[in-house]
């Protein structure tokens, strides 16, 4: 057995209404889990499936659901080169600057969020006292520069101009090509 801990308030979007995202993941993934009212996850990993990492991707999804994504984002975490990647904004600020941090990386409006989401093709989320990202192996790390950038008090236009200069690259290495 694994296990993996989501905050309270997330149980009950994981487990959907009468339990339909429950069994809907389970389908997806084949892979069995159970959750409690606590949070506390448990995922059988004596799985029978084609996919020996689906016990690790159906945690990542779990995870992910725990951080603030929608069940239909998070299932992104099943296909082959997918990723969870998780900031905890209490490395980079303290606790009186939390709002302002969270503030920087949703922008107006969610103008911030949804500019790196649509030049990186990157999931986004600002969930309590973390920021996490889905995403593959080419669009991933220049989303993370991104967050970093912002993290670190770069100005948003110095940002938006780095995704900008990433979409070629980020074109060609889709296309297969490396750089």
């Amino acid at each position: 057995m694994r296990e993996v801990r989501i905050p309270q308030d997330r149980v009950a979007v994981l487990i959907g209404a009468k339990g339909v995202t429950k069994r809907m993941l389970q389908k997806r993934s084949g892979v069995r889990f159970s959750v409690d009212a606590e949070g506390q996850v448990l995922i059988d990993d004596e799985t029978r499936s084609p996919d020996p990492l689906m016990v690790l991707k159906t945690a990542d999804v779990i995870k992910a659901v725990g951080r603030g994504f929608s069940p239909e984002r998070a299932l992104r975490l099943l296909e082959d080169d997918e990723y969870l990647e998780v900031f905890d904004l209490k490395d980079y600020c303290n606790d009186r600057q939390l709002n302002r941090v969270r503030g920087r990386l949703i922008g107006a409006q969610g103008k911030t969020r949804r500019i790196i989401e649509d030049l990186t093709g990157v999931y986004m989320n600002v969930h309590g006292n973390t920021v996490s990202l889905i995403g593959n192996s080419v669009s991933l790390p220049i989303a993370r520069h991104a967050v970093e950038m912002l993290l670190n008090g770069s100005e948003h236009s110095s940002v938006y101009g780095y995704l900008e200069g990433q979409r070629p690259r980020l074109r060609i290495m889709e296309l297969g090509f490396d750089i």
